[in-house]
């Protein structure tokens, strides 16, 4: 027995359909993976998106980060960027969520990403309410992966199953952590 608080299923990550607004949804059409997962966020909770997007990220469970330190040591082999890697780039001045370079950030929505040379992707984080759930506020992740080539298509029809059970724990653990509230007037 868990002495974690259960997340009431309703309440838990959930596959949606992708979303035709928001900053990446023209990068759709193409794509060699396209998904999004929604969760409900409690009232009260941070309007920030990037704050939402770095509370859900930057704090894996320990699982995804052992799976992590294997990917890196499969993906070295291939010359493909490693995870830590990625943490220690300081080529950039551009801020990263986690292993993720921010693109864009709006009020509603953050978009990070990363290229590489078989393929690049692009994260949405975007808060806002859900017609479909009853006008019920949710964040809303959602992933687009181009690939370059055939190492890219692969890679992704391997790790395809795994992403989707990392976006849905990152969802899920910030949800029973209790996600940051927005500040008081």
């Amino acid at each position: 027995m868990s002495n974690r608080p259960s997340v009431p299923h309703a309440d838990r990550a959930h596959a949606v359909a992708l979303p035709r607004s928001g900053r990446i949804a023209g990068l759709y059409d193409g794509a060699f993976l396209a998904d999004a997962f929604a969760i409900r966020l409690p009232a009260g909770a941070t309007h920030d998106p990037l704050a939402l997007a770095r509370f859900a990220l930057e704090r894996p469970a320990p699982w995804v980060d052992r799976l992590m330190k294997v990917r890196d040591g499969v993906v070295s082999f291939f010359g493909l960027k490693t995870a830590k890697a990625l943490r220690a780039d300081t080529s950039t001045r551009t801020p990263r969520v986690g292993i993720f370079l921010i693109y864009e950030t709006h009020t509603d929505e953050v978009v990070l990403g990363e290229d590489d040379r078989h393929l690049d992707f692009r994260v949405s984080v975007r808060r806002g309410t859900s017609a479909t759930a009853g006008e019920v506020d949710e964040l809303v992740a959602v992933t687009v992966v181009h690939c370059h080539n055939l190492l890219g298509r692969n890679y992704i029809r391997l790790i395809a199953p795994f992403h989707r059970m990392v976006v849905r724990s990152a969802l899920d653990r910030a949800a029973r952590s209790g996600w940051p509230m927005a500040a008081a007037a």
